[in-house]
Parts: C-alpha cells; structure tokens; sequence
C-alpha cells in the first residue's frame, strides 16, 4: 500500500494571522492537502468573516477564531474552545508578526517592545498551550514562521530582527523539548515576496526592487505560493525526523554575497 507522505487529510491546523498575504498563502497549501483550517485574527471580526468566506469560496474547511496572541487567558481559552468545537490541533503555523521600520537612535521602547511581543512572544504563548495537547496526543507539528532576519541585520528593522533571531533560537528550543513527545518543531525563513504591501517598491526602476532582483540568486521576487511546498512539508508525515530547522525560502539570498556591481 502506498503512502502519500504529503496528505493532511483529517488534520486540523491553527495558522495565526491568516487573514492575509503569508499567511493566507500558506494556510491555502495547508487545505488545499487536506487540512481542516482555523484561522486567527486579531484586528477585526468582519475581517475574519471576509477571509474565511474566501477560503469557503476555494472549498476549504475553513473556521475563524478571533483572539489576541499576546493575551495569554485570551489563547487559553480561545485553543480549549477550537479543540472542543473543531477537534484537536495537529498542526500551528505561528505566522501572525507585525514590523515598525525605525531606527534605533528614533525608536521607542514601546515600539520595540511591541514587535517583541507579536513576534516572539506570542509564539512562546501559543505553542504553549497547543503543545500541552499535542503532548497528550503523541506528536503534532508547530512551524514558526521566521525570516532572514533570523540571520541577517538591515537598517531600521532591529526590534523586528531580534524578534526573528529569538523566535529562531525558540524554534531549537521547542525541538530540545518537545521532540521526545513527538512533536516537530521548525521554521520557516521566507525572503522578500510580491505581496500587496511591497507592491509600491516592486514597480519597474524603484532602486529596492533593482536591489532584490539583482541580490537573489532565482532573478526574481518570491511568489506566495512560493511558500506553500515548505508548509506542506513541515507539517506532514514527510518531514517526521526534521526538527529545530529553519527552511529559508528565499530564491538563494542567504548562499550569496552577490554579485559584483559590474556584472550583468
């Protein structure tokens, strides 16, 4: 009997921020494999019910929960309550992230400890407390969606890039932990895609967009769907004895220097 290694069917995935871009891109791949979806957000319950009647719209099992991810009691309770009327939680896309682009010698400590909290802390909450079931369970998989500034430093993005690091080095950690309940643990670094907010510097002559082009080894912006193989990966049977990795999907920035300025 053959085995599809790729197969979500019968799964239930929690991915956070899933309303938009990314996110939304990821949590496709995620249904489109099988996956039952639950989508979080933060902000607004018309935006929640619009991108879930979206995700309806591509014949996805699609339910949205809103809830804050920095509030713990706000996730305790929000998970008890997906696992009673959903079912139990396989996989956690921890995707939800917000940047403040300041620079250091100008940023607040609120700022910066606002990005903190969204990007690394909130991560820590929820997997917590998903964890606590999963380890029940016997296994389950938790991606932390990371980023080259995991690795990298770039002007104006410090709070966002030692969210990243952290979130990188938690990832490892969460692996140290978890991996004897077999629970995997890993991340996902993407680089610079073509989304509705880098739509502006994406435009043909914008120095940002000659930059990247030139910068990636794959000639190009990523595409979100671009995204979607790497979730699919990491939360299926196939990636079963992968943990505390993170997978840059990121068309061969990070194996460069680049290329000289005079070379076509």
């Amino acid at each position: 009997m053959s085995i599809n290694l790729f197969d979500l069917t019968g799964k239930i995935a929690l991915i956070t921020g899933g309303t938009h871009g990314l996110g939304q891109a990821m949590a496709i791949g995620l249904g489109k494999a099988g996956a039952t979806l639950v989508i979080n957000g933060a902000s607004s319950q018309v935006k929640l019910d619009n991108a879930v009647s979206e995700y309806k719209a591509l014949d996805l099992n699609t339910f949205g929960y809103l809830f804050d991810v920095t509030n713990e009691e706000q996730v305790k309770d929000s998970i008890e309550k997906i696992e009673s009327e959903v079912g139990a939680i396989d996989i956690l896309v921890n995707n939800a992230g917000i940047i403040k682009r300041t620079p250091i010698i100008d940023m607040e400590v609120r700022d910066f400890n606002a990005v903190i909290q969204v990007d690394l802390v909130a991560p820590f909450i929820v997997s917590k407390h998903v964890a606590r079931g999963m380890i029940k369970r016997g296994g389950g998989k938790i991606i932390n969606i990371c980023s080259m500034m995991s690795e990298l430093g770039r002007d104006s993005v410090s709070a966002y890039a030692a969210a990243k690091g952290g979130l990188k080095m938690l990832t490892k950690n969460m692996a140290t932990e978890w991996a004897k309940y077999n629970i995997q643990t890993n991340g996902i670094g993407p680089g610079y895609f073509a989304t509705s907010q880098t739509a502006p510097i994406r435009v043909d002559g914008h120095p940002f967009n000659e930059f990247i082009i030139s910068r990636t080894p794959a000639g190009r912006w990523g595409y979100p769907e671009d995204l979607q193989g790497a979730a699919i990966f990491l939360s299926s049977k196939a990636s079963d004895f992968v943990n505390g990795h993170i997978l840059y999907v990121d068309g061969g920035i990070l194996a460069t220097i680049g290329k000289p300025a005079n070379e076509n």
